[in-house]
């Protein structure tokens, strides 16, 4: 093993040997090199006035060389903050100005002890990196059977995990954080499980309520108690986006300090929050009572990004910056907020009408992007491909009954039309159905 990585596990070990006990077998043997071309092309931009020799970049009339093509668009932006690389752990004012947001709104955050945000190539990179230094072949990865499929890329395909699911709802339609405790509580054998919190949920647009969130933070101290380290990441891509009396703040605040069994990473970014998905900005935050503990999982996760996308791309990293400190940046959030908000509650007052029958009923949901329905009287792929082929509908078929819908990209005067085409194509699919069962 490098003596760097063995360095930062005996850190940990140290600090906080739980969290220690968590690393994977990639997670121990990651770090990040000290001494290499990054470490001296950092050292000379101090000392090298003269020439600096060192950085993999073609400079002209003391800046970054570009074309004209490319920097006529841009002109807003000084090149520098375009065309260089940004660095691994992503430029520092947008660090601290993430850091600043994350504090704004999430008060349980305030006496909590938690990293500077590190800049990940969006969400799922910021997944992918738990993954990497967390998660081992065997290893239990929790969620609600009501999940993104791209968990099972992420944490079953690339590192071999076990996918341990639960039911999102309980009986009251309220998160079913019991479930939870069991699943949890099942793996102690293996004394370790990741789990993961999606709020506002994908598919189903659910966040829960305040004591639904005590609820689960319950559920992952009992099973720290039981001697079951556990990885708790909150996945908190479409934060913000509460539309109804439910939490307003990550849990990452209520977790933070739980247990020294409790190691909680927040995953987050601009991508969803201010609307702009191609950027690819993210972050990754982790809590712990150790700055020491903190400073060796930084290392760790930049060693990860080092051997994999070396840094994220700088030119969006500079429009969000740009974008957080604009003055208008909160005005024109609430605007696009109160469009998203309109949305959901006139879908809610549609499903709400009684047109429909008992041919469906929708998952609760109060948050984010979606809503799911279940549908009672037809398959969810013969009504997804009916949609496609005679009303020019697209929707996403998950499992036999459900289908979610995807609100926030269909104008507010549409959305009627959309589910009466969607009931027109479940009326079709069950008709076709009885003249099959007829013959």
């Amino acid at each position: 093993m490098n003596p760097l990585a063995q360095q930062l596990n005996d850190t940990l070990m140290r600090e906080s040997p739980r969290i220690a006990e968590m690393l994977s077998d990639l997670g121990q043997a990651m770090y990040f090199p000290k001494v290499g071309i990054l470490s001296q092309s950092a050292e000379a931009k101090q000392k090298a006035k003269l020439y600096n020799a060192t950085i993999g970049i073609a400079t002209e009339h003391g800046q970054p060389m570009h074309l004209g093509v490319i920097q006529d668009k841009l002109s807003a932006y000084d090149p520098k903050d375009l065309y260089e690389y940004a660095p691994p752990a992503g430029k520092p004012e947008l660090r601290t100005v993430w850091r600043d947001k994350m504090l704004k709104e999430n008060p349980s955050l305030a006496d909590k002890q938690f990293s500077l945000p590190i800049v990940t190539n969006a969400l799922t990179h910021g997944l992918s990196i738990v993954a990497d230094l967390f998660v081992g072949a065997g290893d239990a990865i929790v969620l609600p059977e009501k999940n993104w499929e791209n968990y099972e890329l992420t944490f079953g395909v690339r590192r071999g995990a076990v996918m341990v699911e639960y039911s999102l709802y309980d009986a009251q339609g309220k998160f079913n954080a019991a479930a939870l405790r069991d699943a949890l509580l099942a793996q102690k054998e293996k004394g370790k499980a990741i789990v993961l919190l999606n709020f506002p949920n994908n598919p189903t647009g659910y966040t829960p309520g305040a004591e639904e969130g005590r609820a689960i933070v319950a559920a992952v101290k009992d099973a720290a108690d039981a001697g079951i380290n556990v990885v708790v990441v909150t996945d908190d891509a479409y934060f913000g986006l509460f539309f109804e009396d439910s939490l307003h703040q990550s849990l990452f605040g209520q977790l933070c300090g739980l247990h020294e069994r409790v190691l909680p990473i927040k995953v987050d970014g601009a991508t969803k929050e201010e609307y702009v998905w191609g950027f690819r900005v993210g972050f990754i935050t982790y809590g712990s009572s150790s700055e020491a503990a903190l400073a060796a999982l930084e290392q760790k996760t930049l060693g990860i990004i080092r051997g994999t996308i070396s840094s994220g791309p700088h030119p969006s990293q500079t429009f969000v910056l740009d974008a957080l400190k604009n003055p208008l940046f909160e005005q024109q959030k609430a605007e696009k907020f109160a469009i998203m908000k309109g949305r959901a509650n006139k879908v809610k007052q549609i499903l709400d009408s009684g047109r429909f029958g008992d041919d469906w009923e929708y998952y609760p949901f109060n948050s984010g992007y979606f809503m799911c329905l279940k549908l009672k009287t037809a398959g969810a792929e013969a009504v997804r491909q009916r949609l496609l082929e005679e009303y020019q509908v697209g929707t996403i078929a998950l499992g036999a009954a459900d289908l979610r819908v995807a609100f926030s990209c269909i104008e507010e005067p549409a959305l009627e039309d959309l589910f009466d085409r969607i009931h027109k194509a479940v009326q079709d699919v069950k008709a076709a159905g009885a003249v099959q069962a007829g013959k």
